[in-house]
């Protein structure tokens, strides 16, 4: 039996014509989710009569296929006069002028007045879209009868185009789920690694979902998706989502796939890549007048679609650009379309997570499917997802779309202008800034913008200034899509910033019920990484619940192999900020790299405090070679500053870094490329409003506020920056903690470990502990 959502089957079979951004509604109706409480309210006025949200399905045979369609009637009315289904569609823009359903919508209520009808043996039914303003709450509704034979006869034929994409699901398949069974592992198990593979597979199994710490060079990777395989060999899941924060993780996973498929494995992967990276224009702008590409885009896609599926196995940008060019379709909605019919899809965590981004096709209509979440470098997902459900709204941005629209829309700018008044009305009551209570009055404005824009931006396809006013409606819709989701995980402030503008914020304190809805729409969830701890922060945080599994694997290589060292007599904090100090830490790393000839990296608390330090080698002319991190490096600059570490060395090489940055996670210096890391300071993220918001709140839930706000996410990037240094088992190298605070017992609880046999040192004894280390790891080795 192959299931399919309504949506899925009338958006795939019936899309046709061009690609075209101009059409606002397109992006409207996909990522407005205000859209809810829109259905709520109707559904509460239609009366005894009206079922809201029914569960409907069918079963149909074509060719040797059963399928199964899917889905959730918004509505369905029962009068005297017959019954009618209803799909309800939340709009910004203006009703007066719309000549009729769009046709995906009418298919929905097709399918569903199909289903009912037959189930009731109805010879007729009601179909109706009900379209309803987000601003005004006007309502219009299109409605027609039809007859059984008329909506049997149309939905036999939705199906039948869809058969031959059934059949390739259908044998391909069949030939996965054989090779799945006879996969073995790869290679011989490494200590802790066989129990980690089992872990994943047990909570997959049970529908769990599953923490773990587990340090660099253990292979994570490999111990999570080998048994997630199994387990959709089992039946345990159908597709596998590897989600990650960064490009080079997501070239692991590729590898990953790849190894396990020169054993047998018959898997198709796709990696999605930003539009960005993918457009073939230097700005994308998806309207067949900007690109060539998009005129007729969807006549062309699924034969492109078709063709690279029974092709390629490993579907990577490269390969995707590949095909792209030879059909002339957009690489980005092609590749978007092809994950439907992969295996595994290797994506950035906020295609599942970002209410604006995740792929609705998956995730859109509170769908449900047979997915398993592998979540890399899972400590990330915290702050990236505050982001993700937070929004802003800026006054000098709407003064800025008002004088945009002044000349092409009078009531856009009447709109403008309400909203700017009460936001001045908000900043006279401002100090710095203050937690509120309600934004409400806003927000109202903010929906009576976003209309007007909607319409401006739909009738007028060109005009000056459209694409800044395209980027503010964004930015309006977003403002009023979170606050849809704001409740007491949520803290509202306004504030006056430093270069004088006025926002008001939305922001996400604590994202685990976000997060939560939206791993609740697949069967397992598990979260790895090397710097998961303390492990209750993170289960708190991404999902709400401390009965979760955890599961922590100890390093697999010799202690002997690393050096960590304690200064007990520097510090990084604020009152040791002076001239004196920053020598000190300059003594202490020149005493430590001076110990062997090769790559270090030194992390600073920030780019101010490097400069002081880059500021005291300078002026002592010192012995080793070093270089400094510069802020908003570009790819290239980062690449040439990763590619000094290439070099073979006769004289120590530092590499002076903002901890935290971009060198502090996320890359792999392997054996000689990386022999050292000194993080100077505890990591602690600097005070500001949003960290004593977030101290407030924790307090408030009787946390520990200066923990959750403070010390563990700082804690975390000195486990990051320390763990650059042993890759493999041929790694050697020092770590130096340069801070007394790390001898307190609130950082040395969080300590992996690993790490209990840590060293203290001062300024006269680090040297002489360096060089006997070295010493000591020569002899080992020989």
């Amino acid at each position: 039996m192959i299931t399919i959502s309504v949506r899925n089957l009338v958006e795939f079979v019936l899309r046709s014509g061009d690609l075209d951004n101009r059409r606002t509604s397109q992006a409207d109706r996909d990522a407005m989710q205000a859209g809810s409480r829109i259905h709520r309210k109707i559904q509460k006025q239609m009366g005894a009569g009206y079922q809201a949200e029914v569960k409907l399905s069918c079963q149909i045979e074509e060719e040797e296929f059963t399928f199964q369609v899917e889905g959730r009637a918004d509505g369905i009315l029962t009068e005297p006069s017959g019954v009618t289904i209803d799909e309800i569609k939340g709009v910004y823009r203006s009703l007066v002028h719309m000549e009729g359903p769009d046709p995906v919508h009418l298919a929905q209520a097709m399918c569903y007045a199909y289903f009912y009808s037959r189930d009731r043996e109805l010879p007729s039914i009601g179909v109706q879209v009900t379209y309803c303003n987000m601003e005004t709450e006007e309502i219009r509704r299109f409605r027609e009868e039809r007859t059984y034979e008329e909506l049997e006869e149309w939905f036999r034929g939705l199906i039948h185009e869809y058969v031959k994409w059934a059949r390739y699901l259908y044998l391909h398949t069949l030939r996965r789920q054989e090779s799945i069974r006879d996969l073995a592992f790869p290679y011989p198990y490494r200590e802790g690694q066989r129990e980690l593979a089992a872990a994943v597979y047990r909570s997959i199994a049970r529908g769990r979902n599953l923490y773990i710490q587990a340090a660099t060079g253990i292979g994570k990777t490999l111990s999570v998706v080998y048994p997630a395989l199994k387990a959709v060999g089992e039946g345990l899941g159908d597709k596998v989502f590897y989600l990650t924060a960064k490009t080079i993780t997501r070239t692991v996973a590729e590898e990953t796939f790849s190894i396990l498929r020169e054993r047998g494995l018959y898997f198709t992967s796709v990696t999605v890549t930003a539009k960005e990276k993918l457009c073939i224009l230097e700005k994308p702008d998806c309207n067949p007048a900007a690109c060539p590409r998009a005129a007729g885009h969807f006549d062309r896609v699924n034969d492109a679609v078709y063709d690279i599926i029974h092709r390629e196995r490993a579907i990577t940008r490269e390969v995707i650009l590949r095909y792209a060019e030879e059909y002339q379709v957009c690489p980005f909605e092609f590749c978007l379309d092809i994950t439907d019919w992969c295996d595994g899809i290797i994506c950035d965590y906020n295609y599942v997570f970002d209410p604006n981004v995740r792929l609705k096709r998956y995730f859109g209509e509170r769908a449900k499917g047979e997915y398993l979440f592998l979540v890399d470098e899972a400590h990330n997902l915290v702050s990236r997802a505050r982001e993700m459900y937070s929004a802003a709204l800026v006054k000098e941005d709407v003064l800025a779309a008002r004088r945009l629209a002044k000349e092409v829309s009078p009531r856009l700018a009447r709109a403008l202008d309400r909203c700017n008044r009460v936001l001045l009305e908000m900043k006279r009551e401002c100090g710095g800034w203050e937690i509120l209570e309600s934004v409400a009055p806003l927000v109202q404005t903010v929906m009576g913008v976003g209309g007007e824009l909607e319409e401006l931006l739909e009738e007028q396809p060109a005009f000056p200034g459209r694409e800044e006013l395209l980027e503010f409606y964004f930015q309006v819709r977003d403002f009023s899509m979170i606050y849809e989701l704001t409740d007491e995980c949520y803290r509202m402030y306004s504030q006056i910033r430093e270069d004088g503008s006025f926002m008001v914020r939305l922001f996400c304190v604590n994202p685990s019920a976000n997060l939560s809805a939206c791993l609740e729409q697949g069967n397992a969830a598990v979260f790895f990484s090397a710097t998961l701890l303390p492990v209750n922060y993170y289960k708190e945080l991404l999902t709400g619940n401390r009965e979760e599994y955890a599961v922590y694997a100890s390093s697999p290589f010799p202690r002997e192999n690393r050096l960590l060292i304690i200064g007990a007599d520097v510090s990084s904090r604020y009152t040791r900020r002076n001239l004196r100090e920053y020598g000190r830490i300059a003594e202490y790393i020149e005493k430590i790299v001076m110990g062997r000839a090769g790559n270090y990296m030194v992390f600073f608390p920030s780019y101010q405090y490097m400069e002081q330090v880059a500021g005291v080698l300078e002026e002592r002319n010192v012995p080793f070679q070093w270089i400094c991190q510069k802020s908003h490096m570009g790819e290239r600059e980062r690449e040439e500053f990763l590619a000094r570490f290439e070099e073979r060395r006769d004289v120590p090489f530092a590499a002076l870094c903002v901890l935290g940055g971009l060198f502090s996670e996320g890359i792999d210096l392997k054996e000689e490329r990386l022999i050292g890391a000194v993080i100077v300071g505890t990591g602690l993220p600097q005070v500001n409003v949003e960290q004593e918001i977030l101290k407030g709140y924790f307090d408030g839930e009787e946390r520990r506020g200066f923990d959750f706000a403070y010390q563990y996410p700082g804690m975390n990037k000195v486990l990051q920056a320390a763990g650059r240094v042993i890759r493999t088992a041929g790694d050697r190298g020092v770590i130096a903690l340069l801070d007394e605070r790390f001898l307190y017992g609130s950082s040395r609880s969080l300590f992996p470990r690993e790490w209990e046999d840590a060293r203290v040192v001062n300024l006269r004894t680090v040297e002489e502990t360096v060089r006997e280390f070295w010493e000591g790891t020569d002899e080992h080795q020989n």
